[in-house]
C-alpha cells in the first residue's frame, strides 16, 4: 500500500524474480514520458499490469504473479509516476490521457486483445479501458476493486473508514481547520497544490500515510511514514484525479456502462475486510454479470502483497493458462 503466524508469507505464492527484456521510455505527447518494461515469454499471451493509486507506479514484484513461460508481461507507470517523466505532474493528466496510453502501447507493442490485470485504481482504469474498448480485451482481473463513485470517496475520506480507525483518522484530519473539514479531498488539494513545497510535502505524508496504515489487515495499523518522493506523486496525483470525481461524465459511470464489457470474462479477488475499497463495490460489480467471477478472500484486506491476495491471483492467473488466447506458450 505481511504476514500471519502460521501462514505463508505473500512471496512464498509468487513466481521467482525475474528481469525484463525490454525496458523503454514512449514519448506520449503534451509532454510525458512514460515507463514501459516486459518481460516472461516474448511470444506469450500479453498481459497488461495496471498499478494503483492513481500515482502508485509498478514495482518489481508485480512481474511475479505470471508463469513466465506463459505470459507476455507488460508493466508501464501512468502519467507524472514511477519512472514517467515529468514526476508528479498533473498537466495532460486525466483517466482519459491514461486509456489512450494504455492504447498506445498496445498498438506499439504490435500486441492484438489483452489481458487486463490491476488493483484498486487499477481495477478502475482496467474496467474504463475495457468499456471504452471492448474488443481489445480477452479477460479482466481485478484486485481490491474501486469503481470510482462518490460513495467510495464518501467512505475513504467523509468518516466511514475513520469510525474503524478514529486515532489514525484524527491524525489526518487534524491538519486541517475546522471550517475546512466538510470536504476534506477539497481542503488538502488547496495545499497539496500550494507551491510551497515545503507545505505540499508535509500534506502529501499525511494523505499516504492515511491509506498506507489501511491497506493491510496483516500489519500493525500505524501510519509510517512514506517516502519523500513517492509521497508526493502518489498523493499529488491521487487528489487531482478524485478532486475531479475521475474525470467521468457521471457518479457511477463504471456500473451504468458495465453492459458493454459483459460478453468479456472476469476473475475479481476481494478482501472480506478491505477497509479502503470496501467489498460491497465488488459485489455490485459482479452482481448479474453471467461472466464474472468474485472471489471474498476470508481475513484479508486491500493490500496486493495479502498472502490471501496473492494465493488468489497466481491461482487465476495459472487457470487461465489453459484459455486458447495468443500463440502457445514458449517451452523454454
Amino acid at each position: 500500500m505481511d504476514h500471519r503466524s502460521g501462514q505463508k508469507s505473500a512471496a512464498q505464492y509468487l513466481y521467482p524474480p525475474l528481469d525484463p527484456y525490454d525496458q523503454r521510455m514512449m514519448d506520449m505527447g503534451e509532454g510525458h514520458h512514460v515507463y514501459v518494461e516486459q518481460s516472461g515469454c516474448p511470444d506469450g499471451v500479453p498481459v497488461m499490469v495496471i498499478h494503483g493509486g492513481p500515482g502508485g507506479g509498478c514495482s518489481p514484484a508485480m512481474r511475479r504473479y505470471f508463469d513466465p513461460r506463459v505470459y507476455r508481461i507488460i508493466l508501464f507507470d501512468q502519467r507524472g509516476c514511477g519512472r514517467s517523466r515529468p514526476h508528479a505532474s498533473v498537466t495532460e493528466n486525466t483517466t482519459w490521457h491514461l486509456v489512450a496510453d494504455m492504447e498506445k502501447i498496445r498498438v506499439s507493442l504490435g500486441l492484438g486483445p489483452v489481458l487486463l490485470f490491476g488493483g484498486s485504481w487499477g481495477a478502475t482504469l482496467a474496467l474504463i479501458y475495457a468499456i471504452t474498448h471492448p474488443e481489445k480485451v480477452v479477460h479482466l482481473v481485478l484486485r481490491g476493486v474501486f469503481t470510482m463513485t462518490e460513495a467510495e470517496l464518501d467512505w475513504f475520506y467523509g468518516g466511514g473508514a475513520g469510525r474503524f480507525f478514529p486515532d489514525l483518522w484524527d491524525r489526518f484530519t487534524g491538519a486541517i481547520p475546522k471550517n475546512e473539514q466538510a470536504d476534506l479531498i477539497k481542503a488538502y488539494h488547496r495545499r497539496l497544490f500550494s507551491g510551497d513545497m515545503a507545505e505540499e510535502m508535509r500534506f502529501a505524508r499525511l494523505w499516504a500515510n492515511w491509506e498506507n496504515a489501511l491497506a493491510s489487515i496483516d500489519t500493525p495499523h500505524i501510519a509510517s511514514e512514506t517516502p519523500s518522493e513517492y509521497a508526493r506523486a502518489f498523493s499529488r496525483l491521487e487528489n487531482h484525479y478524485f478532486v475531479n470525481k475521475g474525470f467521468l461524465d457521471e457518479d457511477r459511470w463504471i456500473l451504468k456502462n458495465r453492459h458493454r464489457i459483459e460478453a468479456i470474462g472476469a476473475d475479481i479477488v476481494q478482501g472480506r475486510f478491505d477497509m479502503v475499497c470496501p467489498p460491497v463495490s465488488a459485489f455490485e460489480l459482479a452482481k448479474g454479470w453471467k461472466n464474472a467471477r468474485l472471489d471474498l478472500i476470508p481475513a484479508a484486506g486491500h493490500a496486493l502483497s495479502e498472502p490471501g491476495i496473492s494465493a488468489a491471483l497466481v491461482q487465476v492467473m495459472n487457470d487461465l493458462r489453459c484459455r486458447p488466447w495468443g500463440p502457445k506458450p514458449s517451452a523454454r
